[in-house]
């Protein structure tokens, strides 16, 4: 039986590496943030490559989450990269209880200043901290149990510690040989915003090695980021910890 695993995080999450990490297992396929073409559709977002996503993808959520908890994927094991602000307010949910479900977090504060290195401006609906608890206590009603939280930061100072606890915690093997490191370059399954997205994670080999950075917000960005602190802190308790 194929394990079903959603992902969930918002943008400038090392997402994109956590998803490298698990393509690379010889039993694991993944899919890239199947339901971005209907948030675009639904909520008209003007983002980079709109059109692109729109033609690459399904704009139908049931048809994606079908897909996504019962299609065929030849796989021991699916890996999903979802982002949080694609899944508005009060769509249909059911899909998940079939899944296990992990929710990777970051400080605030350091996702808006990466954020705002490559758009020109950011809201609280951009980065989905909000949406992003909201699904974790969805999820959690849903399946019956309290989902996995991993954190950013964590992830980058010691890869090794966290992902074999997260593999122990959904009774698969820990491939070190293999989710630590994978080949450069963009892959067949990356998404078709890779090209705007993508470039540092596709000169990647590995986890890049945690540096603290001074975050150096003000006015609104920085009242953002506290008040989205308060949301991050709800599930950065549940973490596990190396």
């Amino acid at each position: 039986m194929t394990l079903r695993v959603a992902m969930w995080s918002g943008p400038r999450s090392i997402s994109t590496a956590l998803m490298r990490s698990w393509e690379n297992r010889p039993d694991c396929r993944v899919v890239d943030e199947p339901f971005y073409a209907c948030y675009l559709q639904e909520s008209g977002a003007d983002h980079p490559c709109r059109q692109q996503v729109l033609a690459s993808q399904s704009c139908g959520r049931r048809e994606v989450a079908a897909q996504l908890s019962e299609g065929e994927c030849g796989a021991e094991i699916f890996y999903q990269k979802h982002m949080t602000q694609h899944m508005p307010e009060g769509v249909d949910l059911q899909w998940c209880a079939k899944l296990r479900h992990c929710f990777l977090i970051r400080d605030p504060a350091e996702i808006i200043s990466s954020y705002l290195r490559i758009m020109p401006g950011v809201t609280e609906r951009d980065i989905g901290i909000a949406r992003q608890l909201a699904l974790f206590e969805e999820v959690a009603e849903l399946s019956g149990e309290r989902p996995l939280v991993i954190d950013c930061g964590e992830v980058l100072k010691n890869p090794a510690a966290v992902l074999a606890q997260l593999c122990g915690q959904w009774r698969i093997p820990w491939y070190p040989q293999f989710m630590l490191h994978w080949p450069r370059g963009r892959r067949q399954s990356d998404g078709v915003w890779a090209s705007h997205w993508y470039q540092t994670v596709e000169q990647s080999t590995g986890f890049t090695p945690f540096v603290a950075r001074q975050t150096r917000l003000s006015g609104r960005h920085l009242q953002l980021a506290r008040r989205m602190d308060a949301l991050y802190q709800r599930m950065a308790r549940y973490r596990l910890k190396p």
